[in-house]
């Protein structure tokens, strides 16, 4: 979906989908490497015509099919969501985060707090670093509050059941 933060949640309208598009989808959510031939096979059309459904989801960003990790099973192994209070456009702030490599999630936010930051860091002191010299020093940002992850209990991308 592109490096684009902000036009990912301004003005998203909802693409219409027919239940094979939602049935393709949902497939997909549960087995990202499934052929076309298996997805064919499923939804009753040829193969052909499934590649160039998946195409087309891809090409409006509709979705995407990526890899998910374990963030401790590749050397992360301190996770963690920053609640940031701004003063100022909070809009300037987040394309800052956005820019910075250990911050791999940012939403501008209603209520306690303007912002808030998912950083995955090797450790404490790497986190300590990107809190204090990457994050803080950000113009507009008047206070941080980290809750550190204890423990992944959930980590899933399917959106909503698409087929009810």
């Amino acid at each position: 979906m592109g490096d684009e933060p902000r036009a990912q949640m301004e003005q998203r309208t909802p693409r219409g989908l027919d239940n094979t598009d939602r049935t393709l989808i949902a497939l997909l959510q549960v087995d990202g490497r499934a052929s076309f031939t298996a997805l064919a096979k499923a939804v009753g059309l040829s193969e052909g015509a499934v590649r160039q459904r998946v195409q087309r989801l891809l090409r409006d960003e509709t979705m995407q099919i990526v890899a998910v990790t374990d963030p401790a099973n590749v050397g992360l192994g301190r996770q963690a969501m920053v609640g940031i209070r701004v003063q100022g456009d909070p809009r300037a702030v987040s394309d800052q985060l956005s820019g910075l490599p250990d911050v791999h999630y940012v939403v501008l936010t209603a209520g306690s707090f303007d912002l808030l930051a998912e950083i995955a860091c090797r450790d404490d002191e790497h986190l300590l670093s990107v809190l204090n010299d990457d994050i803080r020093p950000i113009p507009g940002v008047v206070s941080t509050e980290t809750l550190i992850y204890l423990k992944l209990a959930k980590q899933t991308y399917a959106w909503g059941n698409l087929t009810r």
